[in-house]
């Protein structure tokens, strides 16, 4: 595996986030809500819309399903230039970053709750010059995030139970999400960390998110049972952030 000095995968991971809007909610969408015997029509059909792909990898252990490959990130690579933002909720995501990083990731996410494989995984991400992401449960306190401030671009706050489709947001969503917001704000991270919100994201549900202070959601049924894309999208970009709200 290839080390890279950190200031030079900062710069590079950042990439990411290159011609991504900075003053609306982006959307990351989750591809194990749409059809998955056509998920490369998927892909194309939502391409115009999308700021990126969001692929959930689950070993049956860490998280009760059993989802995602290599194979599929590398089999839907040619179909779009937009981000594929792979998230392991995985018991051991270190033997599997190499096979997702040559498929065509550009993002990894973590979970935080994997404890010491943390560092090893995240230097294992970095060695691919790919942007990196920890993601939070919900009994995972926010202020866990500071030891981590310097190796990651995106924090992935969840909003339901892990890997379980179809289920409310849980009451403690919003508040841990803006408590996230205020953390990085305090350590002087938000110009270059992200905040996405994943889990029960519904019509109801993302405005508060977004108020609250998510740069990005990873939406399944929203976007996949959407009669319209075009009015579903343009009234998510729409949604104000903590800041429009402030001014």
């Amino acid at each position: 595996m290839m080390r890279v000095r950190l200031e030079d995968y900062s710069t590079k991971a950042m990439s990411v986030w290159n011609g991504l809007s900075a003053n609306r909610l982006l959307v990351d969408v989750s591809l194990w809500s749409g059809d998955l015997a056509h998920l490369g029509d998927a892909v194309k059909r939502l391409d115009p819309y999308v700021d990126g792909f969001h692929v959930d990898v689950a070993d049956a252990h860490f998280a009760p399903q059993l989802l995602f490959f290599p194979d599929i990130v590398a089999a839907l690579r040619p179909l779009t230039a937009k981000p594929f933002h792979v998230h392991l909720m995985v018991d051991d995501p270190t033997c599997l970053i190499d096979d997702f990083a040559d498929a065509g990731a550009d993002l990894i996410t973590i979970h935080y709750e994997i404890g010491d494989r943390v560092p090893a995984a995240l230097e294992r991400i970095r060695g691919h010059e790919l942007a990196a992401g920890l993601a939070f449960q919900l009994d995972t306190l926010p202020e866990a995030i500071v030891s981590y401030l310097d190796q990651i671009d995106l924090v992935v706050m969840m909003g339901t139970e892990l890997g379980i489709k179809g289920v409310g947001l849980s009451e403690q969503a919003v508040p841990r999400l803006r408590g996230m917001r205020r953390l990085l704000a305090e350590h002087g991270a938000m110009d270059r960390i992200k905040i996405e919100a994943d889990g029960g994201l519904r019509t109801h549900t993302v405005p508060d998110l977004r108020a609250a202070g998510a740069d990005a959601i990873s939406p399944g049924s929203l976007i996949f049972k959407s009669d319209n894309l075009a009015d579903t999208f343009e009234w998510l970009w729409s949604l104000p952030g903590p800041a429009d709200i402030a001014g």
